[in-house]
């Protein structure tokens, strides 16, 4: 009888994870195992698990964001340890994997806009053209990083450039074609601070992008190639990656395992909540979407994945929770399959 219960319980479970995965148009939370067989993790909100599905390549990143990246439906997620990205499709009956796309340099970040997966490796920055059924398994353009030392971190995309941030101080951009290809080489933006140390993640909105200089306690500005605002983190320390809601900034601050939230518009940023949510470990990525914000921290080789409800003031009411064994890289909230 006790058998029989078992495994009625175990059949509600997996029926309930099976029902939430084919309603696409529920948001979920993605991110990666990192682990040498990778692993594409899936949560609803709640902090659920719903499915594992592997990437077909091996993880083994870390000191990067932007790991993982959505768009209309499409997941990227790094393989690291293997020189490749995984492409998944969603669809009613879940995450499938639709292909492996070769990388010029180990890949840490991968982003989407202008009809292309913009891929940023250890040394290097590339373009992969995105059609109707899929993306092109060749590069379109490829560009080396001006310090192309191992130390690259994180990849935005700007109206016509892609934005790069490399931890050994620089911060760069790269132009693209009409058609959004990598077309150029890196320049190092003008007007950074003279106390740059270790530029780490960005957010990239329009015409600028927000970039962390972790080491120096700062956030700053940039538009038209140019710092042009930059200000403190104020008693967090080292807020490394970011996440933009809106007027809203949001900052995960590793050794101060916290996340600050900042008021931004025009030129102007404006710290609110030093602490906006607090955690047992040191954040590693940060992903806003759909009105949920998404945290992963680690200590020691245990990941935590925070999910938080997002209101109209910015607030974070935490809404799910998971621990994980091992260590996670990359997290984005998708909301329905078309966004």
């Amino acid at each position: 009888m006790k058998i029989s219960h078992h495994l009625c319980t175990v059949a509600f479970v997996c029926a309930s994870a099976i029902s939430a995965l084919a309603q696409p148009d529920k948001p979920v939370v993605v991110t990666a195992s990192n682990t040498t067989s990778n692993d594409l993790l899936v949560y609803d909100v709640s902090g659920r698990m719903l499915a594992t599905v592997p990437t077909g390549g091996a993880g083994g990143v870390n000191g990067n964001a932007g790991g993982i990246a959505s768009k209309s439906g499409r997941v990227a997620v790094i393989n690291f340890g293997s020189m490749n990205v995984s492409v998944f499709q969603r669809s009613d009956a879940g995450f499938h994997l639709e292909q492996l796309i070769p990388s010029a340099s180990s890949p840490v970040s991968v982003a989407f806009g202008h009809r292309h997966l913009y891929i940023l490796g250890a040394t290097s920055v590339e373009s992969h053209e995105i059609f109707e059924f899929g993306v092109s398994l060749g590069s379109d353009g490829t560009a080396t990083l001006l310090k192309a030392d191992g130390s690259a971190a994180q990849v935005g995309v700007l109206e016509n450039q892609l934005i790069v941030t490399e931890k050994s101080n620089a911060i760069e951009t790269i132009p693209l074609s009409s058609d959004g290809a990598v077309a150029g080489v890196p320049s190092l933006v003008n007007n950074v601070p003279n106390n740059v140390n270790t530029p780490l993640g960005l957010i990239a909105r329009d015409d600028e992008a927000y970039v962390t200089i972790a080491h120096a306690n700062e956030i700053s500005l940039v538009r038209n190639d140019a710092v042009i605002a930059t200000t403190g983190s104020g008693t967090q320390m080292a807020p490394c990656w970011l996440a933009l809601d809106g007027p809203w900034l949001y900052s995960s601050n590793s050794p101060s395992q916290s996340v600050s939230r900042y008021l931004v518009y025009g030129a102007e940023i404006t710290q609110k909540d030093a602490v906006a949510a607090s955690f047992n470990g040191a954040p590693t990525d940060i992903a806003y979407h759909s009105g949920y914000l998404a945290v992963i921290d680690g200590i020691g080789g245990t990941s935590h994945l925070s999910v938080f409800h997002v209101g109209p003031d910015g607030n974070l009411v935490r809404k799910g929770f998971s621990t994980v064994a091992a260590p996670i890289n990359g997290v984005a909230v998708l909301g329905d399959r078309y966004e």
